[in-house]
């Protein structure tokens, strides 16, 4: 979580103030009001804010019509949580292999289709984009869809396209370690009509009584009338199914409502300051992670080397401060133990590789079955960027970044 302040404070206060606490039928409607706005800055026609960004995923799979007898090809590099949501909807994850940008390899997503390819699943890491033309190219010539997970890619944007906007579904996350936060939370967004109405029932069990709660809040509050919630919501024309609970609070609506405020400002600052240390060391002999658009978060810095050995001497340098992806575990398939061992959910009998309808898909995973993604990720180095480093503390990356460059 970058900036939080006064204005979050001053938000929340005014929450507690009113003592409306649940979305519907509050004074302020928090929660829809950062839909409408995360929708307007986003460039969707709906935006649905739960609770957290895996979540977000399922909505926007469960939204797609994705289930059983499914197939979702996902990145070897990811939060397992990816992964997750396919088989939280009972279908089957396909990992495929990632290219020198960090993001899912269009040609192995070629390799990977078969005639039960559901989706495709972009993962926009670290905040760098994927090569959305390439993939909704494919996704058109196999007609299958596309869920864009942006969860670390909050604001980025490709070819001038906010990422998550893309494809025909989006998800974001807004948790603690994400570019904008309320702690725990994430949202979908969609340009479909049906996708979002069926990402509302999942998320709110409860959706089919919206209309009853409507009516108490009439009562508990004279002011307040249907014309107030947003529109969205009215007029449903999907049958309701059996959905769950990851509703919002008007709480953590008030903290993102100033959060998505911040959001482009946030950005801003961390695109100067990588700029800044990619002019200073672009002398160095070191090479630059490649990119798919400029529109990346920037939120970390990208260097390739040509072995794992120079990568950690140069990642463990004085001052350098960066990291090798391979290292970070549960963002690599091979760590990921409940999909490589099949264990897809509690009950043996809802477990999505053992249902008959999934007989035959491919889930023949093994740790190896990527060796392009294992080779990259231990070959690069992240350096996270800051948006308030002064420009003393810029000066001080680029010395050292320079200076253990020299030394390799």
């Amino acid at each position: 979580m970058y900036r939080f302040g006064d204005e979050e404070l001053q938000a929340v206060k005014r929450v507690f103030d009113s003592k409306e606490f649940y979305r519907v039928g509050s004074r302020y409607q928090e929660v829809d009001n950062f839909e409408k706005e995360l929708a307007d800055k986003m460039g969707v026609d709906y935006a649905l804010f739960l609770g957290g960004g895996t979540i977000a995923l399922i909505a926007g799979l469960i939204g797609l019509g994705v289930g059983p007898g499914d197939e979702v090809i996902v990145p070897g590099y990811t939060f397992m949580a990816s992964a997750l949501a396919v088989t939280a909807v009972g279908a089957i994850p396909v990992i495929a292999e990632i290219d020198e940008t960090l993001a899912i390899s269009p040609d192995d997503i070629e390799k990977k289709i078969s005639p039960n390819t559901k989706a495709i699943m972009p993962v926009h890491m670290i905040g760098f984009p994927c090569d959305m033309d390439r993939i909704m190219e494919i996704a058109e010539k196999h007609n299958i869809l596309v869920i864009e997970d942006a969860c670390q890619a909050v604001g980025g944007s490709y070819k001038s396209k906010r990422l998550g906007s893309i494809g025909h579904v989006g998800a974001l996350s807004f948790n603690y370690f994400k570019i904008i936060s309320c702690g725990e939370g994430g949202a979908v967004l969609t340009n479909s009509k049906d996708a979002f109405e069926r990402a509302v029932y999942l998320h709110d069990g409860g959706s089919v009584f919206r209309q009853d709660y409507i009516g108490l809040a009439k009562a508990q509050n004279e002011e307040f009338s249907y014309t107030d919630i947003n529109p969205i919501y009215s007029e449903f024309r999907n049958p309701v199914f059996a959905g769950i609970q990851s509703r919002q609070s008007e709480i953590n609506g008030a903290i993102m409502r100033v959060q998505l405020k911040r959001l482009d400002g946030i950005l801003a600052d961390l695109r100067r300051a990588k700029k800044v240390i990619m002019d200073a060391v672009a002398d160095s002999g070191i090479q630059f992670l490649k990119t798919n658009d400029e529109g990346d978060c920037a939120t970390h810095l990208g260097f390739i080397f040509d072995d794992e050995k120079t990568a950690r001497r140069f990642a463990e340098s004085q001052g350098v401060g960066g990291s090798l992806p391979i290292d970070s575990g549960r963002h690599v398939y091979t760590n990921w133990e409940p999909i490589m061992n099949k264990r897809g959910s509690a009950h043996d009998r809802t477990n999505p590789f053992k249902l008959e309808a999934n007989q035959g898909l491919n889930f023949n995973y093994s740790e190896d079955m990527c060796p392009d993604t294992l080779d990259i990720l231990s070959r690069v180095v992240c350096v996270a960027m800051n948006p308030d480093w002064t420009g003393e503390e810029i000066q001080e990356k680029i010395s050292s970044i320079n200076t253990a460059a020299k030394a390799l």
